[in-house]
């Protein structure tokens, strides 16, 4: 009997937060798109990397993330494509992140951009920035990681 696949719904993972910020909670948040953006997003034509989250009056929006529009799908409008994209997320999760973000000084990244049930989600981390003294400590561990698995793959102790 033939297993069957996982189909990897992940459109794009920003791959820099692990490295800029401590994770403490995650949320995941619909995006407010246009039908050009849907389709590059299908394309895989979309950089998360200089996206960066705030909060406007009681409001979530999501800044930064770059999608470029295909020639074929935009032939009748003027796509801009670095626009603001609301994000929607329940009222007692706003009330939430707008509490953290004040008082406790954390951040909003965006993590990851997926499909879920036919509609574009957002992974929204909410972080504590690392200082420089943690990443070279998590640097450190990841490459001692790395060396303990080449010498365990090998059959060396």
């Amino acid at each position: 009997m033939a297993k069957s696949k996982k189909k990897d719904n992940t459109i794009i993972v920003n791959k820099k937060a692990s490295h800029e910020y401590h994770f403490i909670d995650e949320y995941e948040a619909g995006l407010e798109l246009q039908g050009w953006e849907v389709k590059s997003l299908r394309a895989g034509k979309v950089n998360l990397a200089e996206s960066y989250v705030f909060i406007k009056n009681g409001e979530v929006f999501l800044t930064g993330c770059h999608i470029t529009p295909l020639d074929t799908a935009s032939t009748h409008i003027d796509p801009e494509s670095n626009r603001l994209k609301k994000l929607l997320l329940h009222g007692h999760e706003i009330d939430h992140l707008i509490g953290a973000v004040e008082r406790k000084g954390l951040t909003l990244v965006a993590r990851s951009l997926y499909w879920k049930k036919g509609k574009v989600k957002l992974k929204l981390i909410l972080a504590q920035g690392k200082k420089l003294h943690d990443k070279r400590a998590a640097s450190k561990e990841k490459d001692w990681n790395r060396q303990k698995q080449r010498v365990l793959k090998e059959g060396r102790l």
